[in-house]
């Protein structure tokens, strides 16, 4: 992402102005999904605990969230309808984060620790780097940004160690939902570098709105193939927490990530995987009363600075790193 500011400024201010409208925007995009993904671990655990079972859950969460998007759109006037290819564009990012990712990372829950899970999902900024640099040739992150996600991954380490070596060795449901944790990450990184390269010409709401749809409805299938709408139970705390994963992960968190995709460097976005397991620790810690000990601490200080590092650091555009191969010095390096 480059920042035209500077440049900007020499022209004339109403341009600066804008620039910096739009650097608080990103800043509140980043909190939104740091804080209310990172608060929907504890919400998914309340459903689960209440007799939600993981695909019903996302079923009623996608299915009521996605047309209620849609008609509000419609209501303020913005086009909801697209095009066909739009359409099945939608409904594979849908179905890649939302289904693949989200999905998948729910159902690990029930037979993996949350802190093993997160270890798993911390894997996502390098599938991030990795898709967008060498398989899709997009922005590449400078060695500052690099280090900075390295740095994650050690920080989330430290932050779940004591889980990690405190429990129990691996059965097969545990192993298969670590496998599935693993896939889950790369689903949600491919889906994410898909939905920022395709540039779609539709607003981003709209699209969040069709991607939420699409992916209830797949939720839907699998309720039924999997039988678990005879296990549901309904009662007024897990349809409280479903009703805060609607609003508050879908709504607000889901459509501001999609935002920030548009506009941000996909592996700057990634950080929230980093923020959101110290996000659901905190609240672990004041809700659940659970314990906050050296690791933590430790852990969360690692990660906070691993985000400064990622979002502070420059993104090199394909065209730029061509001029450097072709052997044209660039304005400015960075280390």
């Amino acid at each position: 992402m480059r920042d035209s500011a500077t440049s900007d400024s020499l022209v004339s201010s109403p341009p600066a102005l804008s620039a910096g409208n739009q650097r608080v925007k990103v800043i509140v995009a980043f909190a939104l999904v740091y804080i209310f993904w990172g608060s929907t671990y504890l919400a998914i655990g309340i459903t689960d605990a209440s007799g939600i079972p993981p695909f019903v859950m996302c079923a009623v969460r996608f299915l009521i969230a996605g047309p209620v998007m849609l008609a509000v759109c419609t209501a303020m006037g913005r086009k909801v309808r697209v095009t066909l290819l739009e359409a099945c564009r939608l409904a594979l990012v849908g179905i890649l984060l939302l289904v693949g990712a989200n999905g998948g990372l729910v159902w690990a829950e029930q037979y993996v620790p949350t802190g093993y899970a997160a270890l798993i999902i911390a894997a996502t900024p390098i599938w991030f780097l990795v898709l967008e640099a060498f398989v899709f040739r997009g922005d590449r992150l400078s060695r500052r940004g690099i280090m900075g996600i390295a740095l994650g991954v050690v920080g989330i380490a430290v932050l779940v160690w004591p889980r990690l070596t405190h429990r129990e060795a691996l059965g097969m449901m545990q192993l298969l939902g670590s496998l599935t944790l693993l896939f889950s990450s790369l689903s949600w990184a491919f889906g994410s570098v898909l939905s920022r390269s395709w540039k779609m010409k539709v607003d981003p709401i709209v699209a969040t709105g069709w991607q939420v749809l699409f992916a209830g409805f797949t939720h839907g299938v699998l309720v039924l193939l999997t039988g678990q709408y005879h296990k549901a139970v309904f009662n007024r705390r897990g349809v409280l927490a479903v009703l805060y994963l609607i609003v508050f992960g879908s709504w607000v968190g889901y459509t501001a990530y999609i935002w920030l995709l548009k506009h941000v460097a996909a592996a700057k976005v990634s950080t929230y995987a980093y923020v959101n397991p110290i996000v659901a620790v905190i609240l672990g810690v004041l809700v659940l009363h659970e314990r906050f000990d050296g690791f933590m601490l430790a852990g969360s200080v690692v990660i906070i600075a691993a985000v400064v590092l990622v979002t502070t650091s420059k993104v090199h555009s394909p065209r730029e790193i061509e001029r450097a191969s072709e052997g044209i010095p660039e304005l400015e390096s960075e280390v």
